[in-house]
C-alpha cells in the first residue's frame, strides 16, 4: 500500500448489513455480474467483522481494521494507525500517524469525501454527525437513507458529482456507506409488500439492484487515473437464522462478511 497511496485514487464502499453467504450465493448465480468480474477469481472472500453493528465496525475499520480473513493469523493489514506491538503492521502496510485513516490520508494530500447511507451518516443528530465528522466533505440526503427504494442510484449520482467536480491533479478518497441491504428491503422484491416484511430474498434482491449501479461508480472512480478500490461488508444480519433475526449479536449470520479488494484501471491507459 505504500506504492498506492499517493498515486491512485482510493475507494472504499460498504455493503451494509451484507452477509456472506447471500452475496457467495449471487455470485455464484451470475446474479451479480458486475461485482463479480471484479472480484479476485469471481469470488468474494470469507472474513469476520471488526464489529457486530455499523458504528462499531466502521470505527474500527476507519482505524485499518479491515474485516479479517477467517483462518488463523495474524494477518498482514492493508492501513495501520503507528502504534507499538503491532502484530498486524508489516512492511507493505500503509502506516500513518493520525487515530484514523481518514485523517491519515487527507494528512497525505488526499481530498476525503464521506457519502452516507445509514443513519449514523446522516449528520441529523451528534451521533449520526461523528464518523462523517471525520472526512473533509461529508454527504446525506434521505435519497440515500434505508427507507428509499433508489438510495444506491442517487449516491452513485452524488458520488459521480464528487469526482466530475475535483481537480485532476487531486488526489481522492472517496467512501461510500451503501444502505439499500439493510433493512427496510422488502421493495427490491418484485411482488413484496411491507406487511410480509423484510426476508433473506428481498436482502439477497436488494444486491441485485446494488450489482446493477455499482458500475457507474467503479467507471467515475477509474475516470481519472488507477483506483485501488476494497469492497466489503461492515457486518451481516440474521433472517430467523436458529431463531435469531437482526444484528448486534453473535451470530455467524452477524460476523460472517464478504470482502475484496482490486484495482480499477484508468481506461485511457487500457492498451
Amino acid at each position: 500500500m505504500n506504492e498506492v497511496v499517493g498515486r491512485d485514487d482510493l475507494l472504499f464502499v460498504t455493503l451494509d448489513t451484507l452477509r456472506h453467504d447471500v452475496a457467495a450465493e449471487l455470485a455464484a448465480a451470475g446474479r451479480t455480474p458486475e461485482l463479480a468480474r471484479r472480484l479476485p477469481g469471481g469470488r468474494w472472500e470469507e472474513r469476520h467483522a471488526p464489529g457486530s453493528f455499523t458504528y462499531a465496525s466502521h470505527q474500527a475499520m476507519f482505524a485499518g481494521f479491515l474485516p479479517t480473513p477467517v483462518r488463523q493469523g495474524p494477518h498482514p493489514r492493508l492501513f495501520a494507525a503507528r502504534f507499538p506491538g503491532s502484530e498486524s503492521t508489516a512492511r507493505g502496510t500503509y502506516v500513518f500517524e493520525e487515530a484514523d485513516l481518514v485523517s491519515g490520508l487527507a494528512a497525505a494530500g488526499y481530498r476525503t469525501v464521506c457519502v452516507g447511507g445509514v443513519g449514523f451518516f446522516n449528520r441529523l443528530g451528534a451521533l449520526g454527525s461523528v464518523l462523517p465528522g471525520l472526512f473533509q466533505e461529508a454527504h446525506w440526503e434521505p435519497e440515500f437513507g434505508v427507507a428509499s427504494p433508489r438510495s444506491f442510484e442517487a449516491q452513485v449520482a452524488r458520488a459521480e458529482q464528487v469526482v466530475a467536480g475535483l481537480p485532476p491533479e487531486r488526489r481522492l478518497f472517496l467512501f461510500v456507506n451503501v444502505s439499500a441491504l439493510h433493512q427496510p428491503n422488502w421493495f427490491h422484491l418484485p411482488g413484496a409488500t411491507a406487511a410480509a416484511g423484510d426476508t433473506r430474498a428481498g436482502h439477497a434482491a436488494a444486491l441485485a439492484y446494488v450489482d446493477r449501479h455499482i458500475g457507474r461508480l467503479f467507471a467515475a472512480m477509474s475516470s481519472r487515473r488507477r483506483c485501488f478500490a476494497v469492497v466489503c461488508s461492515d457486518h451481516g444480519t440474521a433472517y430467523g437464522d436458529d431463531g435469531w433475526s437482526g444484528h448486534r449479536i453473535g451470530h455467524a449470520s452477524v460476523w460472517t462478511v464478504p470482502y475484496a479488494h482490486f484495482f480499477l484501471d484508468d481506461p485511457r491507459t487500457a492498451p
